[in-house]
């Protein structure tokens, strides 16, 4: 089975399986990984967002329009920003790494 790592906010690396044809934010959620997903991957906020070690960055599928446009609205945007929900496990992607951001930015929460 493929294995990724998830690097946290504070630099501690989590290595875990990750099963083909998970997201990479449900493979967090599985594993107990603190990463928001407040829309549940229907691509309507930022809160997966996820750093990818550069090495990997060009391994992945393009990014759509509309997840660019979610991006966007990220904390801490970098060149290799992805939102985990849209990237999709399999078994070319063994071995990738991704960080966590330190702070998420959820436009979805009710502002009272």
């Amino acid at each position: 089975m493929p294995r990724m790592t998830f690097i946290g906010p504070d630099g501690s690396p989590t290595e875990v399986e990750a099963p083909e044809g998970l997201s990479i934010l449900e493979i967090a959620h599985r594993n107990k990984i603190d990463i928001e997903g407040a829309c549940e991957g229907s691509l309507a906020c930022s809160t997966c967002h996820v750093v990818v070690a550069p090495e990997w960055f060009d391994k992945l599928t393009p990014a759509s329009d509309d997840e660019e446009d979610m991006l966007d609205l990220a904390f801490g945007l970098t060149a290799t920003s992805r939102l985990g929900c849209q990237i999709i496990m399999d078994g070319k992607l063994d071995g990738l790494t991704v960080t966590i951001p330190s702070a998420t930015r959820n436009m979805m929460v009710d502002k009272k």
